[in-house]
């Protein structure tokens, strides 16, 4: 059972949301929030699987809300998966830096968002390619921001390297693949092993790494 705390101003959403997973098999609504800090103290309260997490709520924001869950050690097991009204939404890339593992627009349709729960569930991340390129085409737009590279840059080979700003472009594994002539088994093995060396807990993390060290 994947239990999910529900985390937006919007009391239609929210209600939205809880019929959606209610009358899913496999989920069940831990409990809802209005607000950043509501959200935070839920997560603590009830310790869910995800947190589906609006931006911009009031009080304290997703941003600083998904802060919070993830850097508390109690959490460890509760992962945060961002909704967002925008595709442009230039926050988005910030909740990916605070730990977020992923982001979805809220007109996505009900079962990709079942789906994409389910992928956050079991430790993976969800970067939609279509999506991610967009807010990468977003965020390059803005000022632009120092690199800082990753401490652990160095252990990369020029081929992980390559591979993971092919990541940070939004490319999935077969994308990859198919642009470096690899089997997608290969491609795989090549991001694994990046973000192990570089300590990503997942490919959304992988991705902000790229942007902060420049690779992207």
């Amino acid at each position: 059972m994947i239990t999910v705390l529900l985390a937006d101003d919007q009391d239609l959403v929210r209600l939205g949301l809880c019929a959606l997973f209610d009358n899913e098999d496999g989920f069940a609504v831990a409990a809802q929030a209005a607000d950043g800090l509501a959200a935070v103290e839920e997560a603590r309260r009830t310790r869910p699987d995800v947190v589906l997490m609006d931006i911009r709520m009031p009080g304290i924001d997703g941003l600083e809300a998904t802060r919070r869950i993830v850097a508390d050690p109690e959490l460890s097991g509760t992962r945060v998966l961002v909704l967002t009204t925008f595709e442009r939404d230039e926050y988005v890339f910030d909740a990916l830096r605070m730990g977020a593992s992923g982001f979805l627009l809220k007109n996505t349709k009900p079962a990709l968002l079942l789906e994409a729960v389910r992928t956050v569930a079991d430790g993976g991340a969800l970067l939609a390619p279509s999506v991610t390129k967009t807010l990468i085409r977003e965020f390059t737009g803005l000022a632009p921001r120092p690199a800082t590279p990753h401490p652990h840059l160095g252990r990369l080979t020029d081929r992980e390297r390559e591979i993971v700003a092919l990541v940070a472009r939004g490319l999935s594994n077969h994308e990859i693949a198919a642009q470096l002539v690899v089997s997608p088994a290969t491609a795989r093995t090549h991001v694994s092993r990046s973000m192990i060396k570089l300590g990503a807990r997942d490919r959304a993390q992988l991705v902000v790494f790229a942007y902060q060290s420049g690779l992207a």
